[in-house]
């Protein structure tokens, strides 16, 4: 059954690429970033994409039995790809005809689709707008 989750984004949460950073938490606890660090990396790393000229962002989210890891990044003008990542067993895993991200993850594509719009597709697109915008 559906239960609100705390859901975080802060003007400073950026990665060093400008990637902007969510956090959602099942339990309501602060969601400690540093455990998802070293998978963004990675999971960056085995792209070819220049993440620092590409409007991104990545949710944390604590789930009730598993973490996820949401990369999300818009190319080809206006089409949003993801990548997700889920720490099974200790391990990470990437394995899109089993994992995908949920409906908490929802709340932030929504928005993030508004500031995508207002930022990049119009007029005067500018990336520096839109990592600051939550």
């Amino acid at each position: 059954m559906f239960k609100p989750r705390s859901i975080d984004g802060q003007i400073d949460w950026l990665d060093e690429t400008g990637i902007k950073i969510y956090t959602i938490s099942a339990s309501n606890n602060l969601v400690d970033q540093s455990k998802y660090l070293p998978r963004l990396k990675y999971v960056k790393a085995s792209r070819k994409i220049d993440w620092n000229n590409t409007p991104a962002f990545v949710i944390f989210h604590d789930g009730a039995g598993c973490d996820y890891l949401v990369l999300v990044w818009w190319a080809n003008e206006n089409e949003l790809f993801t990548s997700v990542s889920v720490k099974t067993e200790g391990e990470w895993v990437e394995d899109p005809n089993k994992y995908s991200f949920c409906l908490y993850d929802l709340e932030i594509f929504w928005a993030e689709r508004n500031i995508y719009i207002e930022t990049i597709d119009c007029e005067y697109p500018s990336l520096k707008k839109y990592q600051v915008l939550r």
